[in-house]
Parts: structure tokens; C-alpha cells; sequence
């Protein structure tokens, strides 16, 4: 292509420009239209399926709900997790708004768990705080969001340009009068040059995930997503604006070799757990902060590892349960990788690593400095999610510092003066230059040395002499990175990119080298400091580019807190300025006057000649071929594009009115088109069952009134593929559609299909929007289909009736229902109303299960007397099942025994302090934590401080603590 003129750009206007289509951009977008302002939102990739976000969501990790947890709670947590450096009132932002949000994105269709009486199922994943929301169905989130964008009102407000990617903020004014105007970049498909002028810009391009480099040598096999690539941390950066935090580094668990995460957030609930090759729980951090992160890679350095998600020991309904999230809603190449080295949650645990290093707020806490209303430091500009610092801010998070940002944004209109040439100059430059060197060095193979560079010297464990190499290596890069080549719109966008990511790494090994101590675990973990210094370093460490083009820092201390902490104690006050930060000597090893040291001799320095640092990328030029480092991504979309980086599929040729593809070819125009039932109709009844699935799947996209009726209608569909679209289609729909007689009508209907996909779903809908009553649930108790007799059990525990499930209890043939029919009997009895359900029945059929031939379901029973009440004859019967010889059952026991009276159950517990099983142990401590008026029990728990296991000592100390 040839280079557009700068006199060519096209140019838009509106009062707020949002730059990035993923999650907090999204809900800034909604957000700032419905407070009546003019949006427009500017996507490298397409809206649809871009950002993080697009390849689903599993679960959500800070779900501050109200009854399961407490905002101030939440933010003490996140400030021990960050080692007390923390702006509180930003962390508070998302704790206390963050319920309004779920309830928000409920409201659009976004699905979370919830129990049988329609609340929320909040899972306690760290051993304070229950904190953490899963979301069976969270494949279908972003799908949800595109769906509110693409709303005939918000169209009219939202202006979506896809495969524009923005390079520059524009700013206008000098010293405090200045402020962001606009934005300046190009179009990745023409390649023509786009500039914006607004009233205000709100960056949420997301994490910088493209920093280090994975293990497999990928430049996209990222953990975190590949298109990020600090675009925001960039364009922040040359706008004027403040980032804090960069030397606090993301690094994850994750599956060795695959470089996906291990989802403990999913797999602990189910009874998944961490451990070294001789199945030991090591980690004594309470948080998923670099402090785990350095027990892991301390682990994977000693002779303890491997390291292992451990799966093997759960039973096949729970293993069962994990593969559904893990393979569908998380990555669905996850599955693939196992199968493909013969691996089986049944039988093999997952060998888990730690990732490459990154830039993230929403998983860390490196990012741009924000207040509380998501402004940074230059007026009228703002950001959110993960490129944001607000540590550990995640999923929810993200959207609720989009809501701000959209909010107070909307308040501006467009800029009026004209867009500062020299700006518009440099982005041009920056953008086109490849177009001058076709033939350069091609951006896989600089981005490579770039990223090389990175792990070698930048990832931790730090040095200052490491660091300085660095910043050598980044700032010779500078030459390579103007010496690129391209010749399409596309390649134009993986340069820009580099230069992105060469930013982000400076930005990285300069903030390291200021911070002259060790802080936040492995995230920065100094060998040269290896010290907390909270006497010179309890501050933010704050950068940005002076009037001279310099990065400076300056150290800013910790504001008092909102929420006291015994462990800090901040005071606030004037920052300190620090200045530039430059490398250390690192040309020679040692003085060049003296003679090397022998062997041996106190301060020798091992070696007499400093091995010179290499430049060269590995292989030679051939290997470089298409398929080889370019690797997996090559389009600015979600890492599993089937057709990423050739451009748009081609139209079939046009077919006659009969072939269902025309059909389809309509159904897909009618996607954007917000259509009517009644112009679906005929497609819904359409003789070709794919046409009839598209119909379905484009009603759920659009949701017209009487979606509801028309999905309960296509769940009687010939086809089962249709059918199980219907199905999907209305879990995916129920916290949106209205609970209207003819949806339960057409629900009911579905209870005699014979397909038992359809009765599964058409008891779960009715129940969730609570439509059924215990005549028409208590049929399905004798379905034939383990599924559906499952769905009839929380149907059941929805509308109380105790005497019916008490009933199936000790009648059902299936393991897997009468473990669930256990569970549901302690939800039953305490959450019915008075005097229903009667207690005695659910004891009496508890009573019958403790005795069930199988020990999965004695132990359901028994850990569902820990919340019914465990009184005689049921106490004493429980203490003999401690010695029972499967490890479930005296787990339950030990539960069970947490509400039978002390005197009896104290003495029990102290003996099983000794199973040999760790999650006996640990259930024994939990249940020993309600009986701590006594001393024995006080006794036995310091005794299990010392345990072997980390859950055990940690659980102990903190039943002692309180």
C-alpha cells in the first residue's frame, strides 16, 4: 500500500471516544449514552468477539455480595494482597459498587450461579472472605454486551468503528490547561489515517500482555490475550499521564505448556487443590498475590516439584462438572491439549508452571493512575479495566470503573480548536514508517529480540546490573524498530504494536531499578534488595514523560486509609521526586584496572571476561517462514480466530431462492437489524433445521418481545440440533425473559418431549424464573434420565417440599441424585419458612442416607448435618464414622460434628487431627473452630498450626486469631 497524506485522515467528532471493545470499554460506551452523550468507540479488531473478555468468563473473583461478604472486608484483603500499597478509595469503588454491577449485567442476560432459591452461590476460595462468583454460562458474556450495544437506543448514541486502532491521545493547552482532545490512528484493513476530535477519551485497551515471552517461544501463546499489547499504557504515556505500579508485575499460574490458566478458581469449590509431586498443599498465602507466586516458583525450584492442580481424587460428577467449564467456557482448546498427550482429570493431575511477566491492574496492580471516578492525571482523559491500577480489580472491576468513566466523561463536548499538527505528525510517522522499508526486518523477528530481551534481564528475580542491560538492549531497539518492514494495513498494526511493547518494557526495567527494595513477592523481587524497606518505600512509585521527553519518577506516599489495617499504618503527605532513573555501569565486569580475582578469594567476581550479550534471533532468516514465531495469532481478534489475518471469508456464489443459504445469508443481515418476532416466523418454521437453529440463535441475539414463548416452542423441534439450541438459548436468556403464562405453558408442555435435554432445560428455566410449583416438579423425581431427576431435585428445593425429596432419598437408584438430594435437604432446612419444611423428615431422611452403601453419599449426608444440626442419635454415630475407611465419609463426619454438642465432639476431632488424609485435617479444623469456648479445642488447634499441610496450619491459626 502506499502512504495516505496527512492532509487525507478522515475525520470524527463526538463528546466521548472510548478506545477498546472490551469490557470496560463496553460498559463505558453504554454507560455515557444513556447519560445522553454522543459516543464513539474505536476497535483494532471487531467489537463482537474482541478482548479479553471474548473467549468467555469462568467465574468472577470479587463478588462482594451482600449477607456472603462486606466491602470493608474486601478492600482489607486487596490491601494485605498488595502489600499495603493501595489508593483504598479506588479498591473501594469496585467493593461497593460491584453488587449494583452484577446486577446490572444480570439484567442484560449475563448468567451467574445461583442456588435453588435464587441466590447468588458465592464459593469461599481463599481462606477468608467469600468472594468468588462462578459463571457456568459466562462463554456467552460478551455475546450479552454486544447484544445492549447493538440496542435500536443505544445505536442511536454509539458509534462502533471496528478495525480502527488508535496510536496516539491528542492533547491540547499547556501546564494545566491542558487536556485530551482526540486520538489519532489508522484504519487496519484500508489503512487510511483517522483522527478524532472529542470532548473526552477514555483508554480501556486492556493489560499489557505481549511483554514477556511464553516458554514455547509463541509471541501469541500468551497467557494473558495476545492483542493486548499495551496500547493504552503507551498512549497514555506520550499524553502525559501518570502510571503507577509498573514494577509490580503480572505473573500467573497456569498448565505447563499450554500457558492457559489452571482455573483453581473453578476447580478448588469442587474440591481441587494445589500440591507439590508428593501431593502436600504448600501454599500459605491466603491470595492469589506475588507472595503465592513466590511459594510457587520457590516449589518448582526445590525438590518437591512438580507442581500439580490435583483433580484424580474427586469423583466422577465433579470431574464431570469441571471438564463442561474448563473445556467450554474457559478456552475450548483445553480439552484438545490434554486428549492430546492422553491425559484425564480421572487419572492424571495437571502439572502447573508459572507464566511469562506482564503488565496488569486488574490481576496486579500495574497500571494508569486513576482516582475514583477512573480520571488519570491529564483532564478529560480516563481509564479503566485492566490497564487501569486499581490491584486486583478483575472482571467486575473493570466494569465498574467503565460505568465511571462513562458517567463523568459524558459531561464534555467535542473540542473546537484545531487538532495539534504536531501530533498528528508524529502518530503518521509512527504508523507509516514501515511502508518506507518493505524489505526491513520483519515485526515477528524484532518483536522476538524484543521480547527476549525482556525475559532475560527484566522478569524476576531482579538485579540492578540486569535491569541496566536492559535498558541498554531496549534503548539499541530503537534502531530496529525504525528498520521494520511492511507492506499491508495489517503488518502496519503488529509494528505499531512493538512500539508499544518496547514502551511497556522500558516503562518496566526503569520503574524496577527505582525501587530499590523487594516488594509484592515474585512480582518484584529484588536479589540486590531483597528486603521490604517500608521506611523509604511504603509510596507509590509513579512515572511519566517529562516536558523534555524524559521519563521521570516520583515516589508518592500511601494515602491514609478508609479501611484501618493493624499491619499499616499510612500517612500520606508530599511526594518525592525522584527524577530520572539511568542504568548502572554494566560495561565491564568489575574495574577495568584490576587483575581478575583468584577462585576463592573474598569479593572475586566468578569468571574474568563478562560473556557478551547477543543480538541475534534464534535460527537463521529462512526459519522465519509463515507458521513458525508468527505462531497462532495473526489478526487483532481472540487468539481462536479460525480465519485470523486473511481478511473476510468469501461469499458463496449466489444461490437460487430455494438454497437455504440464502436463507442463512438473510438471517445473518437480520443480526443487526433488530427484527421482530413476526419477521422471524417464517424462518423459525423453516424446512431446514440449520435455518431453523440460525432463527434460533438470532432471537437470542435481538430478544423481541415473546422470545420467551418462541424458544419454549422450538425446544418440541424435530431437529435436536435445534432443540439444543432452544435449550442453551433459554438458560443463557432467563434473567431477562418475563415469567409470562405462555412461557410456562410452553415449559410445562416440554416436560413429556422425549428429548431429556429438553426436559432438563425446561425444569431449569421453570425454576430459576419460578413458574413451577411441587405438583408439576415432583413428576420429573421418576424421570429415566439421571439429568433431568437432577434439575427435578432444585426444582423441588426452589418450592420447599421437603417430604417429597425426603422421599426420593432413599428411593432413587442413582449415586449422583442422592448426593445432591443430601445437599439440597440442608438447604431446605434452612431456608424454608416456619414451621415448613418439617425438620424431623429431613433428619430422618439424612439419618437413612448416613447408612447408603455408598460412601460418597454417606459423606453428603453427614457434611449436610454440619448445617441441619447433627443431635443423638446422630452425634455418637457420627464420631464412629471417623474411622471410617473412606476418606469422604470421615471428611463429612468431621463436618457433621462442627454442630453436635462439645463434650462429645471436641474429644472426636483431637484424634483425627492425626488422619492421614489432609482435607480429614482440614474439615476437622473447620469443625473445631465452633467449639473454641473450650480449651480443649483451643489445644488441639495450635497443635494443627504445625500440621503439614498449608490449609490446615492456616485455617488453625486463623480459629485462633479470633
Amino acid at each position: 500500500m502506499e502512504i495516505p497524506a496527512l492532509t487525507a485522515a478522515e475525520e470524527l467528532t463526538c463528546d466521548v471516544l472510548v478506545i477498546g471493545g472490551g469490557t470496560a470499554g463496553t460498559m463505558a460506551a453504554l454507560t455515557a449514552a444513556e447519560h445522553g452523550a454522543n459516543v464513539l468507540l474505536l476497535e483494532k479488531a471487531h467489537v463482537r468477539h474482541s478482548g479479553a473478555l471474548a473467549m468467555g468468563m469462568d467465574g468472577v473473583n470479587n463478588a462482594v455480595i451482600p449477607g456472603r461478604a462486606e466491602p470493608d472486608d474486601y478492600v482489607a484483603e486487596i490491601t494485605r494482597a498488595n502489600d499495603g500499597i493501595v489508593d483504598q478509595s479506588t479498591v473501594r469503588q469496585t467493593a461497593t459498587r460491584g453488587f449494583d454491577m452484577v446486577r446490572r449485567l444480570e439484567s442484560y442476560g449475563v448468567k451467574f450461579e445461583k442456588d435453588e432459591h435464587n441466590e447468588y452461590a458465592v464459593r469461599q476460595v481463599h481462606r477468608s472472605g467469600s468472594y468468588v462468583l462462578p459463571m457456568p454460562e459466562g462463554k456467552d458474556v460478551k455475546k450479552v454486551l454486544y447484544r445492549q450495544l447493538r440496542r435500536r437506543e443505544m445505536r442511536e448514541k454509539i458509534r462502533i468503528e471496528n478495525r480502527v486502532m488508535p496510536v496516539r491521545v491528542l492533547t491540547a493547552g499547556e501546564g494545566a490547561d491542558r487536556r485530551a482532545v482526540g486520538a489519532a490512528g489508522f484504519n487496519t484493513r484500508t489503512g487510511q489515517f483517522v483522527t478524532v476530535r472529542a470532548g473526552a477519551v477514555i483508554l480501556a485497551t486492556g493489560a499489557c500482555g505481549r511483554l514477556g515471552l511464553p516458554a514455547s517461544g509463541y509471541l501469541y501463546g500468551t497467557y494473558e490475550n495476545p492483542t493486548n499489547a499495551g496500547d493504552g499504557y503507551a498512549m497514555a504515556y506520550h499524553a502525559g499521564a501518570e502510571l503507577t505500579g509498573i514494577e509490580c508485575f503480572q505473573i500467573n499460574p497456569l498448565i505447563k505448556d499450554y500457558n492457559g490458566p489452571a482455573c483453581a478458581y473453578v476447580a478448588n469449590p469442587f474440591g481441587g487443590y494445589q500440591v507439590n509431586r508428593h501431593g502436600e498443599r504448600f501454599v500459605d498465602s491466603d491470595y492469589w498475590s506475588g507472595q503465592m507466586m513466590a511459594e510457587f516458583a520457590a516449589e518448582i525450584a526445590s525438590d518437591r516439584a512438580p507442581v500439580y492442580l490435583k483433580l484424580s481424587h474427586l469423583p466422577e460428577e465433579s470431574v464431570s462438572a469441571l471438564e463442561s467449564i474448563l473445556h467450554t467456557t474457559e478456552r475450548p482448546t483445553r480439552g484438545t491439549f490434554h486428549a492430546g498427550r492422553g491425559h484425564d482429570y480421572r487419572t492424571h493431575d495437571i502439572e502447573m508452571h508459572i507464566s511469562e511477566i506482564g503488565l496488569c491492574g486488574g490481576h496486579s496492580a500495574s497500571g494508569v493512575r486513576v482516582d475514583d471516578q477512573a480520571r488519570t492525571t491529564v483532564p478529560r482523559l480516563y481509564a479503566a479495566g485492566d490497564l487501569a491500577c486499581v490491584p486486583h480489580n478483575y472482571m467486575i472491576g473493570a466494569f465498574v470503573f467503565g460505568d465511571l468513566a462513562g458517567a463523568d466523561a459524558s459531561q464534555y463536548s467535542p473540542y473546537e480548536g484545531e487538532l495539534p499538527l504536531d501530533q498528528l505528525q508524529d502518530a503518521h510517522e509512527l504508523i507509516y514508517r514501515p511502508l518506507r522499508n518493505p524489505d526491513g526486518p520483519p515485526q515477528p523477528q524484532v518483536e522476538y529480540k524484543l521480547r527476549r530481551f525482556v525475559n532475560d534481564y527484566v522478569a524476576p528475580p531482579k538485579s540492578g546490573s540486569r535491569l541496566s542491560l536492559a535498558l541498554n538492549a531496549f534503548e539499541r531497539m530503537r534502531d530496529d524498530i525504525a528498520e521494520m518492514g511492511a507492506r499491508t494495513p495489517h503488518e502496519l498494526m503488529r509494528c505499531a504494536e512493538v512500539t508499544f511493547i518496547r514502551d511497556c518494557a522500558e516503562m518496566a526495567a526503569r520503574s524496577s531499578l527505582a525501587r530499590t527494595e523487594s516488594r509484592w513477592g515474585l512480582y518484584h523481587d529484588r536479589l540486590d534488595h531483597p528486603h521490604r524497606d517500608d521506611t523509604s518505600w511504603f509510596h507509590h512509585l509513579d512515572l511519566y514523560k517529562s516536558p523534555s521527553g524524559a521519563m521521570e519518577f516520583t515516589a508518592r506516599p500511601v494515602a491514609p486509609y478508609l479501611v484501618p489495617l493493624d499491619e499499616f499504618t499510612p500517612v500520606g503527605g508530599p511526594s518525592r521526586h525522584l527524577g530520572e532513573v539511568h542504568a548502572e555501569n554494566v560495561a565491564t565486569a568489575g574495574s577495568r584496572d584490576v587483575a581478575p580475582v583468584a577462585a576463592g578469594v573474598a569479593g572475586s567476581v566468578a569468571g574474568s571476561v563478562a560473556e557478551s550479550v547477543t543480538e541475534s534471533v534464534a535460527g537463521s532468516p529462512a526459519e522465519w517462514g509463515a507458521g513458525s514465531v508468527a505462531g497462532s495469532v495473526t489478526e487483532a481478534e481472540s487468539s481462536d480466530s479460525s480465519n485470523s489475518g486473511r481478511g473476510p471469508l468469501p461469499l458463496p456464489p449466489h444461490p437460487t431462492p430455494q438454497n437455504p443459504s440464502t436463507r442463512l445469508l438473510e438471517l445473518v443481515a437480520l443480526a443487526d437489524e433488530q427484527p421482530e418476532l413476526t419477521t422471524l416466523r417464517p424462518y423459525l418454521s423453516d424446512p431446514t433445521p440449520a435455518v431453523r437453529r440460525e432463527a434460533v440463535a438470532v432471537l437470542t441475539e435481538t430478544l423481541p418481545p415473546g422470545t420467551g414463548p418462541a424458544l419454549a416452542e422450538a425446544l418440541r423441534d424435530s431437529a435436536a440440533e435445534v432443540r439444543a439450541t432452544a435449550a442453551a438459548s433459554l438458560r443463557e436468556l432467563v434473567e431477562t425473559l418475563p415469567p409470562e403464562p405462555a412461557l410456562r405453558d410452553g415449559l410445562a408442555a416440554a416436560l413429556t418431549e422425549p428429548d431429556p435435554v429438553v426436559r432438563a432445560a425446561a425444569l431449569d428455566v421453570l425454576r430459576a424464573l419460578s413458574l413451577g410449583d411441587t405438583t408439576l416438579f415432583a413428576g420429573p423425581l421418576t424421570d429415566a434420565d439421571i439429568s433431568v431427576r437432577i434439575e427435578a431435585v432444585r426444582a423441588l428445593v426452589s418450592v420447599d417440599a421437603a417430604t417429597e425429596l425426603a422421599h426420593a432419598a432413599i428411593t432413587d437408584p442413582s449415586r449422583e441424585v442422592r448426593v445432591t438430594i443430601a445437599k439440597a435437604l440442608a438447604t431446605i432446612s434452612t431456608n424454608a419458612p416456619e414451621p415448613q419444611p418439617p425438620v424431623p423428615a429431613v433428619l430422618t431422611a439424612l439419618t437413612e442416607l448416613t447408612d447408603d452403601p455408598d460412601p460418597l453419599v454417606r459423606a453428603a449426608a453427614y457434611s449436610a448435618l454440619g448445617t441441619v444440626g447433627c443431635p443423638s442419635p446422630l452425634a455418637p454415630q457420627a464420631v464412629t464414622a471417623l474411622t471410617d475407611p473412606a476418606w469422604q465419609v470421615r471428611a463429612g463426619a468431621a463436618t457433621a460434628l462442627s454442630t453436635a454438642p462439645t463434650p462429645l465432639a471436641v474429644p472426636a476431632l483431637t484424634t483425627t487431627l492425626t488422619d492421614p488424609n489432609a482435607d480429614v485435617r482440614k474439615a476437622t479444623v473447620l469443625s473445631l473452630t465452633h467449639h473454641t469456648t473450650a480449651e480443649a479445642a483451643r489445644t488441639a488447634l495450635t497443635t494443627a498450626t504445625k500440621d503439614s499441610d498449608a490449609d490446615v496450619r492456616a485455617y488453625a491459626s486463623r480459629a485462633l486469631s479470633t
